[in-house]
């Protein structure tokens, strides 16, 4: 089953938490504190694999989470890392932010892609030892693990696209002249994925096509099975447009090629500007009569295309089309990558610390990510652990603003999963 699109979760390790731990040696008094740090959670990472060429394996699962990172241990024993999750994905795939729809990355070379880093490990209570604390009872929790959710699109990486209506030739044409043995036959939609094929036109001279299912009008408002395969063709750099030029279906060619390429614009405007060869196939069928070749011909020219003319069927001008092909493919630009457009909030890297207060009843209540990171690492039975959350919160102007909101002595303030009295 071909599946091009899919949604899924990710899920990068926990760091593991740092140790509060004290040296315990026989003669050795007052051995000082020995608290490890935890280890690395394990980050989720993408690779391309040239063996796969669909995104079916996540239409059953839908959530990756990679491996936590353990705590630290007595000793200044770290913590063993988090295993990282690997996902392998076919080249050409793309990741999206599920929310923004902006571009991550695109997978289209072979360097491995970290789309959710594991989070740091804590410091054990070594890291907290000053001249004047020497006994430091609190260490610093591990950082969580990032989750996104995203989406993979599959985007072939062709270098010429065949286009058209159904039952032009275009699977016949890819079997001539490639290795790809689509399935052919003397209906509409026998093509029902897209099919890839290397087309080798002489020594260290080949190129990648790509045959589309066939576009009917309406397509790319979702009408027939093109809509759904118009992104295959985003990234080739030449289509070879295929038409009926006997008109065996009881169409009109010119008009074929009229309403192909106005669906073409409908998709994407980029899409429609792309350099086009008219391929007059089924030439064989007309016999003696060359009147529709010379109209498509004439088409082609007052439109700025190339043309071609050509039987697949019985391969004739085949080679020359390739060879045509070619050519114009050495003009153009390589096949197109995605730059990101995703990005992502650091976390507190320009020293601005998120958090607000705001008024629940007789409460207050104080949140934010930086508060919980700095709740998450207070040991409330310690002292000297209680003056560092102190003089954390009183930095970043925490009191000040529970002043401006009004806060009396005695009023209930809650911050993070510590309710108290306020006192000045």
């Amino acid at each position: 089953m071909f599946i091009d699109i899919a949604k899924i979760k990710i899920v990068s390790g926990k760091g593991g938490d740092g140790k509060v731990g004290f040296h315990r040696e026989k003669y050795v008094a007052s051995g000082g504190p020995d608290g490890g740090d935890g280890g690395r959670g394990g980050s989720v990472i993408f690779k391309v694999d040239d063996n796969l060429s669909t995104l079916l394996d996540f239409r059953y699962k839908k959530k990756y989470v990679a491996g936590a990172g353990e705590n630290g241990g007595s000793k200044r024993c770290k913590g063993k890392d988090g295993a990282d999750l690997i996902i392998r994905v076919p080249r050409g795939t793309i990741i999206r932010d599920q929310k923004t729809g902006q571009v991550i990355k695109d997978l289209s070379d072979d360097e491995p892609f970290i789309a959710a880093k594991g989070g740091n490990g804590g410091w054990g209570n070594t890291h907290f030892a000053t001249p004047t604390r020497q006994a430091p009872r609190f260490a610093k929790p591990g950082q969580p693990g990032v989750e996104r959710d995203i989406i993979l699109e599959l985007k072939l990486l062709a270098d010429v696209g065949l286009v058209g209506f159904p039952n032009v030739g275009k699977s016949t044409l890819l079997s001539m002249v490639s290795a790809a043995r689509p399935k052919i036959a003397n209906y509409h939609f026998t093509t029902l994925v897209p099919n890839l094929g290397v087309v080798s036109v002489g020594e260290e001279q080949s190129f990648v096509m790509a045959d589309i299912p066939g576009i009917i009008e309406g397509a790319a408002e979702g009408a027939g099975l093109g809509h759904d395969f118009l992104r295959h063709i985003d990234r080739c750099r030449l289509l070879l447009h295929l038409v009926d030029a006997a008109g065996s279906e009881g169409r009109d060619p010119l008009d074929d090629i009229e309403k192909i390429n106005a669906e073409l614009a409908g998709y994407s405007e980029f899409l429609a500007a792309r350099p086009q060869i008219i391929v007059a196939n089924k030439v064989d069928l007309l016999g003696d009569d060359r009147e529709p070749v010379e109209k498509l011909k004439k088409y082609a020219e007052e439109h700025g295309f190339l043309f071609a003319e050509l039987s697949a069927a019985t391969n004739q001008g085949v080679a020359e089309l390739m060879r045509l092909t070619w050519n114009e493919l050495q003009q153009l630009p390589p096949v197109f990558t995605y730059e990101p457009e995703f990005v992502e909030t650091p976390e507190d890297t320009t020293g601005e610390r998120d958090w607000t207060v705001e008024k629940v009843e007789d409460f207050y209540v104080v949140s934010g990510a930086w508060v919980d990171k700095i709740m998450g690492s207070v040991n409330v039975d310690d002292y000297e652990s209680r003056q560092y959350m102190d003089r954390m919160l009183k930095s970043a102007g925490v009191y000040d603003k529970l002043e401006q909101m009004g806060v009396q002595e005695g009023d209930f303030v809650v911050i993070g999963d510590l309710e108290f009295e306020y006192v000045y």
